[in-house]
């Protein structure tokens, strides 16, 4: 759902509350009608960061993960709060620093050999012409160090993803227009981006996700399903569509978990219906879909961005760990749940 729909949304809900009320049991009444929705299993988050500093307000929205090959415990996820800034939390959920920056909406991060963890996230302070703003991130402080503000093309800058490849950083950005784009960002003297390539979906798309094995690009336009578009490749095509049984609209954040030479596994959050679904690699093909249920730590509900990374990171999370935006977290202002990997992947793998 974008902003100006949570809004109306608001509004009604402040103003009108009964209407409100009567619009959202018919709404329900017809999803259960329309919706059969493939089993979905439940899993529970066994951490969960520090809420955003924007209340009242759909402001949480991506994470990024970085892991600590010395020290897994101390690894990092870098996170939006797309009314404020980036937040950089450990894996105890608690935050290590803020960057003050309000309109960075998604957000991801790559190991550069010759610059460190490089952090960069879309810009979308000016609706007109979108922006990829660099970090730099610290991993003994937390702390963020701003690199650059680089032009991305027209259109209001929405999802972003990239990756590193043969020592470069490449970024693909999602405007809400729809045209995807693919940057060669470099480094020396200064900063600057390379437009390679240029691909479109018809409508909004925000997810973003890249194999860094083959550079598959994996593109989700909200309304209608994920997209698939090959290495240099300017045409793609749905690998998997919203049909209401595996996603429901509107398909949000995508993560990729890759294994060996070409498999793996893409997740992606159907924010519909407050599920998220898990694809094999490489055909795509339908794997298992759960919850963030109640636990320890709350539900998940309305989930935009999600990241997934396999690995060590600490006796809370020894093969890998989830990470998913909550969109109505109780009292408190929206936030991001921490799952384990491994329970994610063996409640799936039930028969």
């Amino acid at each position: 759902m974008d902003d100006e729909s949570r809004r109306e949304a608001y509004v009604l809900m402040r103003d009108k509350p009964l209407l409100a009320i009567s619009m959202l049991g018919f709404v329900a009444a017809c999803t259960t009608m329309t919706i059969s929705g493939a089993p979905t299993v439940p899993v529970y988050a066994v951490a969960e960061t520090e809420p955003v500093g924007t209340n009242n307000e759909d402001a949480a929205d991506d994470p990024a993960i970085w892991r600590n090959a010395e020290r897994p415990e101390d690894s990092l996820i870098v996170a939006t709060d797309k009314k404020g800034g980036l937040y950089v939390y450990g894996l105890d959920g608690r935050i290590r620093s803020f960057h003050s920056q309000p309109g960075l909406n998604n957000v991801d991060l790559a190991e550069i050999p010759s610059h460190g963890i490089v952090v960069f996230a879309s810009d979308r302070s000016d609706l007109a012409n979108g922006r990829i703003a660099l970090f730099r991130l610290l991993p003994t402080t937390g702390v963020l160090e701003p690199l650059a503000s680089l032009p991305a093309g027209t259109g209001e800058a929405y999802g972003i993803c990239g990756y590193e490849r043969e020592g470069s950083l490449i970024v693909y950005t999602a405007p809400k227009e729809g045209n995807i784009s693919e940057w060669k960002i470099g480094f020396s003297p200064a900063p600057d981006a390379k437009l390679l390539r240029s691909m479109q979906v018809p409508s909004q798309p925000e997810g973003c996700a890249v194999d860094p094995r083959n550079g598959d690009l994996y593109i989700g336009e909200e309304a209608k399903g994920i997209w698939r578009f090959g290495k240099n490749e300017t045409v793609g095509e749905i690998v998997a569509p919203v049909d209401n049984v595996h996603l429901v609209a509107d398909l949000e954040g995508l993560a990729i978990i890759t294994e060996g030479q070409r498999e793996g596994w893409l997740y992606a959050s159907s924010q519909g219906d407050s599920t998220y679904m898990r694809y094999r690699l490489p055909a795509v093909t339908p794997a298992g879909r759960f919850r963030v249920a109640e636990g320890t730590y709350g539900r998940t509900e309305e989930t935009d961005g999600i990241e997934a990374k396999r690995g060590d990171f600490g006796p809370m999370f020894p093969r890998g760990i989830f990470v998913a935006q909550d969109g109505q977290n109780g009292r408190e202002a929206q936030n991001f749940k921490l799952v384990p990997l491994d329970a994610i992947e063996e409640v799936l793998s039930k028969p």
